[in-house]
């Protein structure tokens, strides 16, 4: 895979942004293999990612982040610049469901997720032989109702052992604490089995079977301290009728699950998510 450096950028919208990064990376021979913009009318502001074939740039990293400074302080940009070849360390955390995990764990083999898998963190037991085929430890951490909190220290200390920087629950059913939701801030990744904000919290298949809905559907978020209220990165829906039972929309809704988890990790492990408030720029 080619190597190269992303560039992602939001800041106030006003006429010149353009013109002065793709002058900036001109200036350096940077060859650019895909360019992204969006201006959001109603809050006047402006998001930017560029791809850059890291071979044709004549500034390492150090050197970029030190002479685009000037450029960013103009424009009172939000920046980074991040080098493909240094994958995220990704940790996934499961329960009893399987697809979700087995699905990301098929796809990373394959080669499709270009990440480091480094960890699986689960409140059970049985996922471990299928995990540990994959060669990526597995660590099974019990929570009981009268110590959650014990639990969640101790997946915050895996969090740091194994420097983790995405975490992916991967149909987790436990509620993410405020202060990891706060401490991981757009790091955590929750795949709800609903079309959010439709039938947000517990059974939401039953809750739409009851509704007689005609789609079904699964989203990708981001975890904030409001359940199922964060930032949406992907979604995916499937028609049914009022032939399917809970049992058929719950077979169906796997798929739109396993679909908008892969493909928010996806685009979150290649930059191209920005968060705007509750709100997601997806450059996909």
């Amino acid at each position: 895979m080619m190597k190269s450096y992303r560039l992602v950028i939001d800041c106030p919208d006003q006429i010149g942004i353009v013109s002065a990064v793709s002058q900036f990376l001109a200036d350096h021979q940077a060859s650019i293999v895909e360019a992204n913009h969006h201006k959001d009318n109603q809050e006047n502001w402006f998001f930017m990612r560029n791809e850059i074939e890291a071979e044709s740039f004549a500034l390492t990293l150090d050197q970029f982040k030190q002479e685009f400074s000037p450029v960013a302080e103009q424009f009172k940009m939000n920046w980074h610049i991040v080098d493909s070849s240094h994958k995220p360390n990704v940790i996934l955390m499961a329960s009893r469901e399987s697809h979700c995990l087995a699905d990301l764990l098929h796809r990373w083999h394959s080669g499709e997720l270009d990440c480091n898998i480094v960890a699986v963190i689960a409140n059970h037991e049985h996922l471990r032989q299928m995990v540990q085929w994959h060669g990526i430890p597995y660590h099974y951490v019990p929570f009981p109702k009268e110590d959650k909190a014990g639990a969640f220290a101790q997946v915050k200390e895996l969090i740091y052992e194994y420097e983790a920087n995405t975490i992916v629950l991967a149909r987790f059913m436990q509620i993410f604490p405020d202060e990891l939701c706060k401490e991981f801030a757009g790091q955590v990744i929750n795949i709800h089995h609903s079309f959010l904000p439709s039938f947000a919290g517990a059974k939401p298949y039953h809750q739409a079977h009851k509704r007689g809905v005609k789609l079904i559907g699964a989203t990708c978020h981001y975890v904030t301290g409001d359940l199922d209220a964060g930032p949406i990165i992907d979604q995916e829906i499937m028609r049914i009728s009022h032939r399917d039972s809970v049992d058929d929309m719950v077979r169906k809704g796997r798929e739109c699950e396993k679909q908008a988890l892969a493909r928010g990790l996806r685009n979150h492990i290649q930059n191209r998510v920005i968060i705007n408030g509750n709100k997601t720029i997806v450059f996909d």
